[in-house]
């Protein structure tokens, strides 16, 4: 085989890796088969579920629409893996948001190494659990209030019979998802999410050509939704890849008897330092009103979620705020710039013109601070713009399958494909010893 020796390996060199080498190829296999078997678990059925007034009301309200399509279909058809990943990411943002307020769980998750983070991870499973057990209750409490059952008189056995199969599901899922993580390629919870969404892709394509036939004034603006989709594509590329690098001096040093140079080198900071997390975050978070308000028909509910009706203002600036406010806590919880500036410190490297120490930190604070706030502004221009070009060109087959999506698949693939990439180095690497 024919190796190239460059910084990043050539789409043939990770190709055949992943046919020859072994470990690579282990994990892939428990990726692909991970995730196909929650597909098929999205078909098994939930008895004593009538699935045309879901699909239907699916069709008909945006809260339903975004949650069938993180869950791939799955709601409308109500399998027993309907709930999906919801509540780990839920379960996530709650231990996240404790982590940074507990100082029991914030020395857990910096100071107790592999041991605390498994701690820490047990406990999000429990709330994962809490939170599948109040959202199996609601949904079967929801069902009951469409009269979405073909149950003549459904009571307490089919509440609990629901939840307990929607629970169990979640739990399944979750524990693939984990599974993916640690035996697999990427991170188990986004590629659940990227499987789901990429799976809704062809009855929206399937749709928008129906429309076009049907239609063909519809025409132009779809073509028009395309290209802001292309466009959109590229940006998140460019933003996911974009790094301000800062320029980092090693000391010299002496090594016995021989003397080391002045070295210098570079901190990257990428410019959206979170990911697709923030956007994931704020999704979940978002759509809680609206699921409480269909579940409790409540007035205050019904006036929160006619508050947060997609494309009115409250819409815009309520999703620009939790994009901005988990950005900026992600962020601090992925780089702490006082630990950053720590680190530099032992290792005898400085930034040329800023005192090392508490200086350090503040300026590495300062520039990451102007990152966070250009990538949030980004995700939520990403998140928004489509959705004002959806209600003003009429074309609404892609529903749920928005900016917001867009960002979540590219952001996915961009992960995996440098997570893939680093083991095909990493195999080189091993090649090289070897010979």
């Amino acid at each position: 085989m024919v190796v190239n020796r460059s910084k990043s390996p050539s789409a043939q060199e990770t190709f055949m890796q992943m046919a020859q080498a072994a470990g690579l190829r282990s994990r892939l296999l428990v990726t692909i088969g991970m995730l196909v078997l929650i597909r098929l678990g999205m078909y098994i059925p939930l008895p004593g579920i009538d699935r045309s007034v879901l699909e239907t009301l699916a069709r008909s309200s945006n809260t339903l629409g975004f949650l069938n399509t993180f869950a791939g279909g799955g709601f409308t058809l109500l399998g027993v893996f309907a709930l999906g990943i919801l509540p780990f990411i839920n379960a996530s943002i709650i231990m996240q948001i404790l982590a940074a307020a507990l100082p029991s769980l914030e020395n857990l998750q910096k100071n107790e190494g592999e041991a605390g983070r498994r701690k820490i991870s047990q406990y999000t499973r429990y709330v994962a659990l809490f939170f599948a057990v109040l959202q199996g209750i609601g949904i079967s409490l929801f069902l009951i209030n469409i009269n979405a059952t073909t149950i003549p008189d459904p009571g307490f056995q089919f509440i609990f019979e629901t939840a307990i199969a929607l629970v169990a599901g979640s739990m399944f899922v979750m524990w693939a998802g984990e599974l993916i993580t640690e035996r697999g390629v990427g991170n188990g919870a986004s590629l659940l999410i990227f499987i789901n969404i990429v799976a809704v892709l062809p009855s929206s394509l399937g749709d928008t050509i129906s429309l076009t036939q049907q239609d063909s004034a519809m025409l132009g603006g779809v073509l028009l939704l395309l290209v802001i989709f292309l466009a959109m594509i590229v940006g998140i590329v460019f933003v996911q890849e974009g790094e301000r690098r800062i320029q980092i001096i090693y000391a010299r040093r002496q090594v016995g008897r021989k003397m080391y140079r002045e070295q210098s080198s570079y901190l990257p900071l990428k410019l959206n330092q979170g990911g697709v997390m923030p956007i994931i975050f704020a999704s979940s978070v978002f759509f809680l009103p609206a699921i409480l308000s269909d579940v409790f028909s409540s007035v205050a509910m019904q006036r929160v979620s006619s508050f947060l009706t997609p494309g009115s203002w409250g819409y815009v600036v309520t999703y620009l705020v939790l994009i901005l406010a988990f950005s900026y806590f992600y962020s601090s919880i992925v780089l702490d710039p006082v630990d950053l500036s720590q680190n530099l410190k032992k290792m005898g490297a400085s930034i040329p013109g800023v005192r090392p120490g508490t200086a350090t930190s503040t300026y590495i604070s300062s520039v990451l601070n102007r990152l966070i706030f250009l990538g949030a502004i980004f995700l939520g221009a990403v998140a928004i713009i489509p959705t004002a070009f959806e209600q003003a060109t009429g074309v609404t087959t892609f529903q749920g399958i928005g900016a917001t999506s867009l960002l979540i698949i590219v952001g996915v693939a961009i992960e995996t494909a440098r997570q893939i990439q680093t083991y095909v180095i990493s195999q080189r690497y091993e090649g090289m010893v070897k010979q």
